[in-house]
């Protein structure tokens, strides 16, 4: 039975993709739950696809005995990168969102080339992988990135502020700046100026009672955390 699951049968054909399809949309599940560009949808179509690209690969080997069994499966490797570039998008305040959703439609084709060779231990396990990584690590990695050092704000202040006083108020609360840009295309109002900041605390510390802080100084109109 293992045998003929590894071989290209019409049993290893149907158990192939079924896994895939199943695989990439448990993957898919949890981007498509928090609408990314890249649904549960793509995420199969992806799976499958890789699966269905290796599975003739393989067949075409068998059948011919001859040729590169991995070439097509290398071309799928190189080519998901034209999809996954297309689900990163950079915001009006030069923010780079989408890598995560890339970075899971490649490793989700990797799963669809590991079922597609009958590699089917590695593809589990990877899958498994997957998806503890875009949903329970999320979590955690959520709770590092808030209690960091740096943080970096888009930040609006009114016009007859100056900004030499704004920077003097915020390096007394025990903040460095370590980079500030002028951003004069994203304002809200011909009334203020926008900036975009890269900020420094004296210690790790939860960014919530920081950011309040900030938007409590005089003359900012408007501020988030990038």
């Amino acid at each position: 039975m293992e045998l003929v699951l590894r071989e290209v049968t019409y049993l290893s054909v149907i158990v192939r993709l079924a896994c895939a399809l199943v695989i990439g949309g448990i993957i898919g599940l949890e981007r498509g739950m928090k609408n990314r560009p890249a649904g549960m949808r793509t995420y199969m179509l992806v799976c499958v696809g890789a699966c269905l690209i290796m599975l003739t690969n393989q067949y075409l080997f068998q059948v011919s005995n001859s040729g590169d069994p991995m070439r097509l499966g290398a071309q799928v490797v190189s080519g998901i990168g034209f999809l996954g570039a297309g689900t990163i998008i950079v915001t009006k305040h030069n923010q780079i969102k989408g890598l995560t959703t890339a970075a899971g439609l490649w490793a989700a084709a990797g799963v669809g080339l590991a079922l597609g060779v009958g590699f089917y231990e590695a593809a589990l396990v990877a899958g498994f992988l997957i998806f503890t990584v875009l949903t329970l690590l999320q979590r955690w990695d959520n709770r590092m990135r808030s209690k960091t050092r740096s943080l970096e704000v888009y930040l609006e202040f009114s016009e007859e502020t100056n900004l030499g006083n704004l920077v003097r108020q915020i390096r007394e609360m025990n903040v460095e700046i370590d980079h500030i840009q002028l951003e004069h295309d994203l304002a809200s109002d011909e009334n203020v100026r926008a900036i975009i900041a890269t900020l420094k605390s004296a210690k790790r510390a939860e960014h919530g009672p920081l950011l309040k802080k900030l938007r409590a100084l005089e003359g900012v109109v408007y501020l988030e955390e990038l």
